[in-house]
């Protein structure tokens, strides 16, 4: 069951699925099938697979290329496993109904680019990756005097206490004072 246009309409990017469609066909070394949406091609798990045996070889041992839904899915589920071995976070995966159900194609594309952006992380890749290079560690090296030296300083993030008082602050109901009582 596909969605009507205007639910995803402003979620999805056609130029970021053409480009990760390009990157998995450079990949993989085959053309999505002819005639089917870049959705439709991926929902049967099968080139997802493919795309991370190419990656890491051998990490899915049996691709479904027949059988029902179930089948379609373990390839998803397996294709997802491999991506956590590959180093993915859980947070960069698509959940299976996301491609299955064709519920949210943007986070299937994301989960690509993720993986394209894991390939920089290592250095047996020699093919192309997707997306720019992750950030690396920029660690620093400080002198015990740096170190001292900021000890004193009180930034402006803490704010500042001029002119602070007390007056106009009540709290809960004033006190009465009856006499004669």
């Amino acid at each position: 069951m596909s969605r009507p246009i205007w639910q995803v309409a402003g979620k999805r990017d056609p130029a970021q699925e053409a480009e990760a469609q390009e990157w998995i066909e450079t990949i993989i070394g085959e053309r999505f099938p002819q005639g089917l949406s870049y959705e439709l091609a991926l929902r049967d798990g099968v080139i997802l697979c493919k795309l991370m045996n190419q990656l890491m070889p051998g990490c899915i041992q049996k691709i479904n290329y027949s059988g029902g839904d179930y089948k379609m899915m373990d390839n998803i589920n397996q294709f997802q496993k491999a991506c956590i071995k590959y180093g993915l976070a859980d947070v960069d995966l698509f959940q299976t109904v996301d491609l299955f159900e064709q519920k949210n194609i943007a986070t299937v594309t994301m989960t690509i680019f993720a993986i394209g952006r894991t390939c920089y992380k290592h250095p047996e890749w020699r093919g192309p990756w997707l997306g720019p290079k992750p950030a690396e560690e920029n660690k620093r090296e400080w002198t015990e005097e740096q170190l001292r030296a900021g000890e004193c300083v009180i930034g402006l993030q803490a704010g500042q206490n001029k002119g602070a008082t007390q007056a106009g602050q009540n709290f809960g109901a004033t006190r009465k004072i009856l006499l004669g009582k």
